[in-house]
């Protein structure tokens, strides 16, 4: 009798200490410190939050703005600066009746292949996709030997007179332009270590060798 009685003052005794603690807990939050700015007492909603400006809890009138790719004819497009130096350049025409690139089917090649550009004014496809860097591995039908060293990643590079088979894919890298306004404005500023950066590529010549431990065929 006497631990039960010890027991239920123990029990009714935290419960007191818990109410004042609670109620001293909820008296200092409602009293902002000091200087404290407006905005820290005001509640942040999810409708703030991110780049929906919308409840979380709907996916009704979310979808994103259909974007829109020109039908310049080809050859009367306007050209954009490149993204950055040697960044493949966007396709500046439309391409509908030109998708899907294949390796048997290539509407591409009729303007850009370079026996081709200059007598349409086309931009010619560049040097480095007339190169085959694949690795050539040997297999005899029993053993099989890797021509690359694991240590220094050396590879073949070899030019050849037809379009690289790696290559054949050209929406793979360049896109054709669009018209859509962005979610978030793209504040990059490219610095272009070639005078002609903004419109042509350096990636060629010895500059496909650089930072490469390669092994020339």
């Amino acid at each position: 009798m006497k631990l039960g009685k010890r027991f239920g003052l123990t029990v009714i005794g935290l419960a007191a200490a818990a109410a004042v603690m609670t109620g001293c807990t909820e008296t200092n939050a409602a009293k902002p410190a000091a200087g404290e700015p407006d905005a820290v007492k005001t509640a942040v909603t999810e409708e703030s939050l991110g780049l929906r400006k919308t409840t979380l809890y709907s996916e009704q009138g979310v979808a994103p703005e259909k974007t829109e790719y020109i039908n310049t004819p080809a050859g009367s497009g306007q050209t954009f600066n490149r993204a950055f130096q040697d960044a493949p350049p966007m396709i500046p025409h439309g391409v509908e009746g030109m998708l899907p690139v294949t390796k048997a089917n290539n509407a591409c090649k009729g303007c850009h292949m370079p026996n081709i550009a200059p007598a349409v004014q086309a931009t010619a496809i560049p040097s480095s996709h007339f190169l085959d860097m694949r690795p050539k591995h040997k297999f005899d039908g029993k053993e099989f030997k890797k021509s690359i060293d694991n240590m220094k990643n050396e590879t073949s590079v070899k030019k050849i007179n037809k379009l690289a088979g790696a290559r054949f894919n050209c929406t793979q890298c360049h896109a054709p332009q669009s018209q859509t306004d962005l979610a978030v404005d793209n504040t990059f500023r490219p610095e272009y270590t070639d005078p002609e950066g903004k419109h042509k590529s350096t990636w060629e010549g010895t500059k496909l060798y650089e930072g490469l431990d390669t092994v020339q065929e």
